[in-house]
């Protein structure tokens, strides 16, 4: 038994009076600082499950996470495991909430915030919480993922610290595609979930108008990295969420399905897409510290300095 299972078990867990408020902070800040130094390892909460505190406050369900709370403006610094463990949040968060599948991109409701020490906390609306609930929700989301043992536990009112909750910075953040891929009843800790919905969240997320037109553009090797990052970007493909590289070719036909595989060899040579570490796989994703670039190239086809295009 972890310290804040014990110390909620001691003090009546969710229904815990007000005076137990002050000690179950202390403890559950504890339990974040463990998490997120276990999230360091290869291996994390094997020996004590990384936490994860959710709690009905002010007419919403909020969730305190070890994850770091820069997550929400740079999706970058969340990758790994630990961004696996913020979706799987997401997703029980949406899942006790009963929130129906989304209608277009106004309709989606997460907001994040930071604890003191620069923890993540995620809220959403919903003011109704049963309990007994909460272990099973959170379980279905992050129980089989891949060398992360984790549990959440429902907390009394006051616990999670008051915070300013904000939107995700950008329409494809991937908080706001673990969203509406939970509330399309699916797993937001699932990369294959998010691929097998393509189509549906690009318009979800606010995609779907093209009002860019790169596959309009003259130049071939050009018009052909203008459609991936704008594919990419629509997708919330920004470090937490990645795709195979082989992918990238995905939409084209003939000869521009090789030419994809040149470009994105180019896009990753200059930086504009990074590379994840995987067994037999290549997997990229957008580099967020790249992001200004990256959205010119997509609306005016302005190349950064220095990048080079195979021109066939």
């Amino acid at each position: 038994m972890t310290a804040l299972e014990g110390e909620l078990d001691a003090c009546g867990g969710a229904a815990a009076p007000a005076t137990a408020t002050a000690r179950l902070r202390q403890v559950l800040a504890s339990a974040l600082k463990h998490g997120r130094d276990e999230l360091a390892k290869p291996r994390s909460g094997y020996e004590a499950p990384v936490e994860i505190g959710i709690a009905a406050q002010n007419g919403g369900l909020i969730a305190a996470t070890p994850a770091e709370a820069a997550l929400r403006a740079d999706p970058q610094v969340a990758t790994g495991r630990e961004w696996l463990l913020v979706a799987a949040t997401v997703g029980a968060l949406v899942e006790l909430a009963g929130a129906q599948a989304p209608h277009g991109p106004h309709d989606l409701k997460l907001k994040a915030g930071e604890l003191p020490g620069g923890f993540l906390v995620l809220s959403y609306p919903g003011c109704e919480l049963d309990p007994e609930l909460v272990e099973l929700a959170f379980e279905d989301h992050a129980g089989t993922l891949d060398r992360l043992r984790a549990r959440a536990y429902a907390l009394p009112p006051g616990v999670i610290d008051e915070v300013e909750l904000r939107d995700p910075i950008g329409a494809g953040h991937p908080l706001r595609v673990a969203e509406a891929v939970a509330r399309l009843n699916g797993h937001p800790a699932d990369p294959k979930e998010v691929e097998a919905n393509e189509e549906t969240l690009y318009d979800l997320l606010g995609r779907g108008d093209h009002a860019t037109r790169p596959h309009e553009d003259p130049d071939p090797g050009r018009r052909v990295a203008r459609r991936i990052l704008q594919r990419l970007d629509g997708m919330g493909k920004w470090g937490g969420y990645h795709t195979e590289f082989a992918h990238l070719a995905r939409g084209f036909a003939g000869n521009d399905r090789a030419l994809a595989q040149e470009v994105g060899e180019a896009l990753l040579t200059a930086g504009l897409l990074a590379e994840k570490p995987s067994v037999g796989q290549r997997h990229v994703y957008l580099n967020s510290r790249r992001a200004a670039e990256i959205r010119r190239m997509i609306d005016t086809g302005e190349v950064p300095a220095g990048m080079k295009l195979p021109t066939r």
